[in-house]
């Protein structure tokens, strides 16, 4: 199988550097040279200097011979026409960009079944639906959903005040239907054991029901921390103006600060009332101080600059916030972020290759999710009949060390396996995967030929 990626942003080149990792044949298309330099300088695929658009560049048999086009230009026509042209000249499976809501809203239908588009995704929407799912879960660093909703995964940091740093796994009284199965510890993703202990300063991760990992995230709640009423957003493009929609659904106040006159007046024409957008500076202290910013329960920070993002986190946090979130574009900054007091970082880019890898993987995984900078992969898949961890106890199974099996899902019912749960082909798992072994674990529970499309 080989994979196409037209546009060699971020975007594009996070995508070719994921499938890369898999050994998966790449090839990048871009008409910018100088776009297509760091993809040649630091990742193991091959590059094409032309438009990916153009119908004359589909006779390339490099571009042409490929099961897989993945459109991820800035601009969503591009996007579309490359599809199309894709589509026409034969290949299978086309995933498109779209960052226009319109086209993610009532065209979204029309568009697929009139130009074939498989997967659309819209990187805004989907980290603004992430950071309302972490907002709505008070000490949550992460929240992801698994198996429609049976499943949840709860990343919270381990802090001394709380009771679970320094006591070993084993003697954790965790309550039924959760389960501990990720450590982020100095820069390193640990699989853990009965005999390891969470740390101080640890990002834990913890997988169960929701309704079980909703009571269990209590006990990582500062006392004092009221419901979620106020929220300060500086920067008001896309993921903003999709993250204030949901939150005036739900009834939390909102005020925006941006220093756009024309994204200002966007905003302000969609706030609900008892929102306000402000034409401002977001790193003006006074103004800050002057719109309440150490009454408010969360700041969060999406302008379009990493350091000022940064920036903005650290004055939030000096003058009283609460919590802080912050988008960064750059994934490599995401620990330093997060080391200096940050509370939640983002990343849209990862965020959305974890929807390309579930797609491009497809035989029998249905979604994927990464973690900590591309440092290990929430996966869930399918069962199938004849693999090698079908029928068999999972203590007999023999999977490597860098995976854990943490959640099944049996015929619409959720449980926790041990040891001793025998797997069934239709059974949906949720695993754990470090870096660069999800491919090869998934096909212990996936027929090698269905594993990709």
């Amino acid at each position: 199988m080989r994979v196409v990626v037209v546009g060699a942003g971020k975007l594009g080149y996070t995508i070719a550097e994921l499938l890369s990792n898999e050994q998966i044949p790449v090839v990048v298309v871009d008409k910018e040279e100088n776009r297509l330099t760091a993809v040649k300088n630091n990742l193991d695929v091959m590059t094409i200097n032309k438009n990916g658009a153009n119908p004359m560049t589909f006779d390339d048999p490099d571009i042409n011979g490929a099961e897989i086009f993945i459109a991820v230009t800035d601009t969503d026509e591009v996007n579309l026409v490359a599809c199309i042209l894709a589509k026409t000249h034969g290949m299978k499976h086309t995933i498109a960009r779209i960052r226009d809501m319109q086209f993610m809203g009532e065209a979204r239908e029309y568009m697929k079944e009139n130009f074939d588009i498989d997967l659309m995704i819209n990187p805004e929407m989907i980290a603004a639906n992430e950071i309302y799912r972490i907002l709505m879960t008070p000490a949550a660093l992460n929240v992801d959903d698994f198996a429609e909703g049976k499943i949840r995964l709860f990343e919270t940091k381990i802090t001394k005040h709380g009771s679970f740093a320094n006591v070993k796994l084993k003697d954790l009284k965790l309550p039924q239907g959760v389960l501990a199965g990720l450590i982020h510890r100095d820069h390193k993703m640990i699989i853990p054991h009965g005999d390891d202990s969470l740390l101080v300063h640890d990002s834990a991760y913890f997988i169960g029901f929701p309704d079980a990992i909703e009571k269990f995230s209590e006990n990582f709640v500062r006392q004092h921390s009221r419901r979620l009423e106020r929220v300060l957003i500086i920067g008001a493009g896309r993921i903003a103006r999709a993250l204030v929609v949901r939150l005036n659904d739900a009834g939390v106040s909102v005020k925006v600060i941006e220093n756009n006159r024309e994204r200002c007046e966007k905003m302000a024409n969609i706030l609900a009332d008892g929102s306000i957008a402000i034409l401002g500076d977001g790193s003006n202290i006074g103004l800050l101080t002057d719109e309440g910013i150490s009454s408010a329960d969360v700041v969060i920070c999406l302008t379009e600059d990493d350091r000022l993002n940064l920036m903005m986190a650290l004055i939030a946090k000096h003058l009283g916030a609460e919590k802080t979130v912050v988008r960064v574009y750059r994934t490599e900054y995401t620990e330093l972020i997060e080391k200096v007091g940050v509370d939640v970082v983002i990343s849209a880019r990862l965020l959305s290759a974890g929807e390309v890898m579930a797609f491009v993987r497809r035989g029998g995984v249905t979604r994927v999710s990464i973690l900590e900078g591309a440092k290990a992969e929430a996966v869930e898949v399918i069962v199938q009949r004849g693999t090698k961890a079908e029928g068999k106890r999972l203590m007999d199974v023999g999977l490597p060390k860098s995976c854990l099996v943490c959640a099944c899902v049996r015929e619409g019912v959720a449980l926790i396996p041990n040891g001793h749960t025998v797997l069934r082909d239709g059974d949906k798992i949720i695993l754990f995967c470090l870096r660069g072994s999800a491919r090869e674990i998934v096909s212990w529970f996936t027929n090698e030929e269905r594993f990709v499309v």
